[in-house]
């Protein structure tokens, strides 16, 4: 061992290619590792971007009855004639997944009388065709409700627009067909009202009647906001652990009544 030393210490020329082939080494070392985070840096992380999840094409990714949804300009319409009355409220349905944590964002337009929701959250029923249970960002052509958190065909009315509300938690399930005894005048009755977002008329006001608005659905662990034109117009904290979900199908409602078109577009979303 000392021979070898002492020879490459005899001779500066073995030390200095010595040293330039480490210094060589390291500097490549640290230029592949500079290469990877800018290649890193420019791959997209899905989890942070918006996704489309409507092509403006097709139905590709959705599943709903074909008499009441199609693609029309580039848009998703939903539509009931005067030929083709609704008996129950019908979806279409993403299959893309059952979000959990993340944000929606699309534009929509509704005739003044049509009645329309986006349901999130939710769980389709075995016995009606296309139909959910769950969360819903309500939409109406009239601007009554548009805003507000309706749960389908569960706890009804959680929030009107304009409040800020607490659903108190639940200690034991209800009894079986006794859900509905919690609810008065159509809202859900363990529910404290704890700030105003603004007068509902008010915020009316900033929403467009049969023209484009746009819609921003913030869902994430259970705080649910619903953001019309970029405006909060209801915000609920679901403390309830009986009742509430944490992930389900997302949909697209059009409701029993009269006749009425409701259209889609520009439809994203982004998982937390």
């Amino acid at each position: 061992m000392n021979m070898r030393i002492n020879r490459l210490t005899a001779n500066p020329f073995g030390v200095l290619l010595c040293l330039g082939l480490l210094l060589s080494f390291q500097f490549c070392k640290e230029k592949k590792h500079d290469h990877t985070n800018e290649e890193s840096a420019l791959i997209p992380n899905i989890k942070q971007a918006f996704i489309p999840i409507f092509d403006g094409k097709s139905l590709y990714g959705w599943e709903g009855d074909p008499v009441y949804w199609h693609v029309e300009n580039g848009l998703l319409v939903g539509e009931v004639t005067p030929e083709t009355p609704l008996e129950s409220n019908t979806f279409i349905i993403w299959q893309g997944g059952q979000p959990t944590d993340f944000e929606l964002k699309l534009e929509f337009r509704i005739t003044k009388t049509g009645n329309s929701g986006i349901n999130y959250r939710s769980e389709p029923l075995d016995t009606i065709p296309f139909a959910l249970k769950g969360y819903q960002a309500d939409i109406d052509g009239k601007n009554t409700y548009t805003g507000q958190n309706y749960e389908e065909r569960k706890r009804t009315t959680l929030a009107y627009r304009g409040e800020k509300v607490f659903i108190k938690s639940q200690e034991n399930p209800l009894e079986p067909g006794s859900l509905r005894a919690n609810v008065q005048n159509n809202a859900w009755q363990n529910r404290e009202v704890i700030e105003s977002l603004g007068h509902s008329d008010s915020l009316k006001s900033k929403i467009k009647a049969e023209d484009w608005n746009s819609c921003h659905l913030i869902i994430k662990e259970n705080l649910l906001q619903h953001y019309i034109n970029d405006i909060l117009m209801s915000e609920v904290t679901d403390l309830d652990s009986v009742n509430r979900k944490s992930s389900g199908f997302l949909g697209l409602q059009v409701h029993v009544g009269p006749p009425m078109k409701v259209e889609y577009r520009n439809i994203k979303i982004k998982e937390l």
